[in-house]
């Protein structure tokens, strides 16, 4: 990331930083309902440390944006996949962003030239190869019962 780049990567990290409770892996985040999204996220490296997980609604400009969230949960990194469970109230598109808190001070690290430091991603794996994906590829729908979202941790080593 460059200059514009790292202000983009400090918003990331005030909208994933904010304290969320810890969970464990079978229980499901929001009011309970007929609908949810399951989040499996692979790709954890080391296994230590918290996955955060953030639910966004679909409106571009609260995407990553301070208070924007709809929910957030915690959970302890696990060995091949770490799973999150939203409750959402309804069928509709969302979008989500995780990062890896490796040292679960529940802030999401940079390096001095504002690089991301821990492990993050977003649903449908969309690209960052310079700066912050586009809300439109983060975007997913999610139908009725439970909509399966894999995504896949990404390190800047």
């Amino acid at each position: 990331m460059k200059v514009r780049t790292a202000l983009a990567g400090l918003a990331f990290a005030v909208s994933l930083g904010v304290a969320a409770p810890s969970l464990a892996a079978d229980q499901c985040v929001g009011k309970e309902g007929p609908h949810k999204v399951s989040v499996a996220v692979t790709g954890v490296s080391p296994i230590k440390g918290e996955v955060a997980v953030t639910l966004y609604p679909d409106n571009a400009r609260r995407f990553l944006a301070p208070k924007g969230k709809l929910l957030r949960a915690r959970v302890k990194a696990t060995p091949r996949v770490t799973e999150v469970c939203f409750w959402v109230p309804e069928p509709a598109y969302y979008a989500i962003a995780i990062y890896h808190d490796v040292n679960s001070d529940q802030d999401f690290n940079r390096t001095i030239i504002g690089m991301p430091a821990e492990g993050f991603g977003f649903s449908n794996n969309a690209p960052t190869r310079v700066g912050l994906p586009s809300f439109e590829s983060v975007r997913f729908r999610a139908g009725p019962g439970t909509t399966q979202v894999p995504i896949s941790m990404r390190y800047q080593r």
